[in-house]
């Protein structure tokens, strides 16, 4: 039940309390968080990270008591109004710096960092300033990703919002494509429209592909003019307040011939397949092979090479996956996307994607757009 949180309360205590309590159970005494997006789950601060190797702060996580967010000057105002549950400190002289002076005012002994964000050399000072103050250092790996996985239902608003605003963008700009527009065109313009809609920016790089283009799976736009009777594959998604969306439509400008409408039909019964396959308790390779057997019994099994889908929450790309790797199995509140989809190197592509949330006895599909997607 949603017990009325909100993001800048209740609900940020709610996941302190939680991540403290598992520090206590793991007698890990403080935990250095440096993944952006797990930042911003804990503490609301957004501010991102140009590159791994020039971070905007860490947040160190004692097991009890007062959390810090650690920065320096460029972020100092943001971090405090952002954060209010979490003392900002400054690095002024370099993270292990201010580390050291920390620790003697922590007192802890055991410090956990996030090993899959973490460069080499950064992890060697790390190493170094624990074996210098005989502290036992200890990697973690998808800690906080684990949290993310399960929304609740502050987190499912939000994305319901982020959908439905993706979605108000794609109308829009769809109403406008006309031959002789490129490919870098129309992705533009879904760029711009997302940001005049209230969006802070797209989810990932907008996909506009035509014709032989689509056949990428993860195609870069480009100067190509649109054509009448071509394919036009369109993959876009945007952030609205932290949370993301993700959407494939795939249409022809014009009117479609026959093998496009089979190969179309197919993928959207892949598609219905897949949806129709979720829920709690199924694993997901299982949901993919649903939606997997439905392209290969049509001739095209070959040509659909990547996993069904995936999670999207903070980050457009997260915990769980339909793939045929992933024998987990799903849980009520995950948000996944299903999108399957065929690519012919001499022809082109066709993907179509919603995103859904799991539930007990199947799935809630987000998406109400049904542009393109039954011929």
């Amino acid at each position: 039940m949603d017990r009325g949180l909100t993001m800048g309360g209740d609900l940020q205590a709610d996941r302190l309390n939680r991540l403290q309590a598992y520090l206590r159970r793991k007698k890990i005494d403080a935990l250095l968080v440096s993944q952006p997006q797990n930042r911003r789950y804990l503490s609301g601060y957004t501010a991102p990270d140009h590159g791994i190797q020039e971070t905007s702060g860490f947040l160190l996580i004692p097991c009890e008591g007062q959390p810090y967010l650690l920065t320096d000057s460029r972020f100092t105002l943001q971090a405090e109004d952002e954060a209010p549950l979490y003392r900002v400190e400054l690095y002024a002289k370099g993270l292990i710096n201010l580390l050291e002076r920390l620790q003697k005012k922590i007192g802890f002994r055991t410090l956990a960092f996030e090993s899959d964000y973490f460069l080499h050399s950064a992890f060697i000072r790390l190493a170094g300033f624990c074996a210098g103050n005989d502290l036992a250092l200890h990697p973690v790996s998808g800690l906080i990703e684990q949290m993310r996985v399960i929304k609740d239902e502050y987190e499912l608003r939000l994305l319901r919002q982020s959908t439905a605003l993706n979605e108000k963008v794609f109308q829009s700009v769809h109403r406008t494509i006309e031959p002789g527009m490129t490919e870098r065109e129309i992705a533009l313009a879904i760029d711009l429209t997302m940001r005049e809609m209230g969006a802070e920016g797209p989810s990932f790089d907008t996909i506009v592909a035509f014709g032989t283009n689509a056949a990428r799976p993860h195609a870069v736009p480009t100067d190509r003019e649109l054509q009448a009777g071509d394919l036009v594959m369109i993959d876009m998604g945007l952030v609205f307040r932290g949370y993301c969306s993700d959407m494939t439509r795939t249409f022809v400008f014009g009117k479609p011939n026959q093998t496009y409408i089979d190969r179309h039909r197919l993928v959207r019964r892949a598609m219905l397949a897949g949806i129709g396959a979720i829920r709690a308790g199924v694993t997901g390779a299982a949901v993919d092979r649903a939606a997997r057997q439905v392209l290969a019994d049509g001739g095209y099994g070959n040509a659909f090479g990547h996993g069904l889908g995936h999670g999207v929450g903070i980050a457009v790309h997260e915990e769980p996956r339909l793939s045929p790797r992933w024998r987990k199995q799903l849980h009520a509140g995950m948000v996944v996307t299903v999108e399957p989809g065929l690519y012919l190197a001499d022809w082109g592509g066709i993907r179509l994607e919603n995103m859904v949330v799991v539930t007990e006895e199947g799935c809630e599909v987000l998406n109400r757009d049904t542009t393109g997607l039954d011929l």
